[in-house]
């Protein structure tokens, strides 16, 4: 399966604030809020959830096409990406504007206040997908990840007109999408990915039922934080998958990108849906263990390892011929 990844691609700046932030709210306050958290560490990443997903897609074996915009200074990164297996050619690269940019403060109860710089991210909305499908020969899968709105919503007209499989997910943009554009995104979707938040969130901006997005979308991914993820279809049962157990938990960003690279990883080499939920699960985790969103690595062996630590070794030998991780 080729899978090509439209989205954010961002250079990451995270702070971790050893406090909690609950801590310095007053409540009855909330409408006049001025703070600053002291924090004790700065962490200088890689990032963008398109970019994020692809780093997971490349590690895990396959060859992702990461269609996104960025400014002249993404050439370090992209050299990373190509040696992950990333086919970086149809990125975009501004001659004016800065790769975007995610400054995140975390604290220690794993909360998280974030600001996004757009920069060249605001160009994504100029690329065009038919040139990628010629180029690459073909397009299995189009994910349509957080990025500039109008990209998001071109890249999924498009998708329409063209034929291919896409599938939404909307995340952080949700905030700002207006009723009809996330409808846009849902309707006809092969998959649909929030997390617990933006599943509500969901709801209220598309005006829809739970019923009504099911009718409008093949699968419904819902991550869980440590509660795992839920699957839901049309007519049928939800499938809950728990959670695999973290060893240490040192930085949440990326975690959702990560799952969804594995879960994604997983479909395109046969899995079943419950299986593809775990690798996805245990692609999170380590993302969970590691600072910084395309820094953690993996061998076959470890992979394998945690799977079964997590649901047994039925679980680990089904998807033993499945999983494919780049040396």
């Amino acid at each position: 399966m080729r899978i090509a990844v439209t989205g954010s691609i961002a250079t990451d700046h995270l702070l971790v604030f050893p406090g909690r932030f609950a801590d310095q709210l007053m409540a009855g306050r909330l409408e006049c809020v001025s703070l600053s958290f002291l924090a004790d560490s700065l962490d200088i990443r890689r990032g963008g959830a398109a970019a994020n997903i692809a780093y997971g897609l490349g590690r895990l074996g396959l060859a992702p096409v990461l269609v996104g915009a960025v400014g002249s200074d993404f050439e370090p990164h992209r050299v990373l990406l190509k040696e992950q297996g990333v086919d970086t050619e149809s990125v975009r690269v501004s001659p004016d504007l800065h790769t975007a940019r995610f400054v995140c403060t975390t604290d220690a109860d794993q909360n998280q206040i974030a600001t996004f710089y757009t920069g060249a991210m605001a160009e994504a909305r100029h690329i065009r997908l038919a040139p990628v499908l010629a180029r690459t020969g073909g397009l299995d899968l189009v994910l349509v990840s957080p990025n500039d709105p109008e990209a998001m919503l071109r890249h999924t007209r498009e998708c329409h007109e063209l034929g291919l499989a896409v599938a939404a997910d909307p995340s952080q943009q949700l905030a700002r999408l207006e009723r009809d554009q996330v409808r846009t995104l849902i309707d006809r979707s092969r998959m649909l990915f929030t997390n617990e938040y933006e599943s509500v969130l969901l709801h209220e901006r598309s005006g829809w039922t739970q019923e009504q997005i099911l009718a409008r979308t093949g699968l419904w991914i819902t991550t869980l934080g440590a509660a795992g993820s839920r699957i839901r279809q049309a007519g049928r049962t939800s499938l809950e998958v728990p959670a695999a157990p973290a060893r240490t938990v040192v930085d949440p960003t990326g975690v959702g990108d990560a799952y969804r690279a594995g879960f994604l990883a997983a479909l395109a080499r046969g899995a079943k849906l419950r299986d593809a939920a775990r690798l996805g699960s245990v692609s999170a985790v380590l993302a969970l263990e590691t600072v910084g969103t395309q820094e953690h690595t993996l061998d076959g062996a470890e992979l394998l390892t945690r799977l079964e630590e997590a649901y047994g070794p039925a679980a680990a030998h089904a998807l033993s011929c499945r999983v494919v991780v780049r040396s």
